[in-house]
């Protein structure tokens, strides 16, 4: 999902920064933007470590100059269990990266845009799991919804530097972390409760994702735009 968002920011002409733990996929991404005649830069960054995401904002202001001013928070990973099997491990490992790991990234970059006086928006990626339950993801659902819920603080104190806070909630959408389920007889019966009766398609993001970071969205903070077939709405 975030390799398509990043190609989605940098044909609409956005200079993307790739950040992500691996620099050799960054790599491979950036140079399928820069063959399309965009601008990209891959910079390794692990949202579960301070000094890795101070030290990727430094290396950015160092190569660009300037802060980065749009931020999309996408970075997640889940555990599946019954919450009563769940080790406590693996619950710390997905708070870490669901939730601390958001706050993180959007405070220093928060701090960046502050310092360099430049106005902004954060789009934490969030998920319909945050607005209904749904068996087995316990650490998964909680770190969404508090996701959702710290977007709205965020909106609430940024607001007056300038910093706009807002979040997009995915229905199902086929990633590395959910694929195999999809693929299964379960997921497609789970298909089958969408009221569109299908899962997403990455480019039914694009203009929620174009919406909040550019100007067309001036005036939204605090919003969670949820784009999901309709799934949170299928009855109980």
């Amino acid at each position: 999902m975030g390799r398509h968002f990043a190609g989605v920011l940098a044909d609409a002409g956005a200079y993307v920064v790739l950040a992500a733990r691996r620099l050799d996929k960054l790599e491979e991404v950036a140079g399928e933007i820069q063959q399309r005649g965009g601008k990209a830069l891959p910079v390794e960054m692990d949202v579960t470590s301070e000094d890795s995401v101070t030290g990727a904002f430094a290396e950015i202001r160092e190569a660009l100059g300037r802060p980065c001013d749009v931020i999309v928070n996408n970075s997640g990973m889940s555990r599946e269990g019954w919450y009563w099997d769940m080790p406590e491990k693996d619950w710390d490992t997905v708070i870490e990266t669901n939730l601390t790991g958001v706050w993180r990234v959007a405070k220093y970059a928060t701090k960046a845009m502050m310092q360099a006086e430049v106005k902004g928006s954060i789009i934490n990626i969030a998920s319909i799991t945050a607005l209904r339950p749904s068996n087995m993801i316990s650490a998964y659902s909680a770190s969404k919804a508090a996701v959702d819920h710290l977007t709205r603080t965020m909106a609430l104190e940024a607001a007056r530097h300038g910093i706009r806070v807002n979040a997009i909630a995915p229905g199902y959408f086929k990633t590395a972390i959910n694929d195999e389920f999809l693929d299964s007889e379960a997921g497609q019966r789970m298909a089958k409760r969408v009221p569109m009766r299908r899962f997403g398609n990455y480019e039914e993001l694009n203009a929620p994702l174009l919406l909040l970071a550019s100007e067309e969205g001036s005036y939204m903070t605090g919003s969670t735009l949820v784009v999901d077939g309709g799934h949170s709405l299928s009855p109980l």
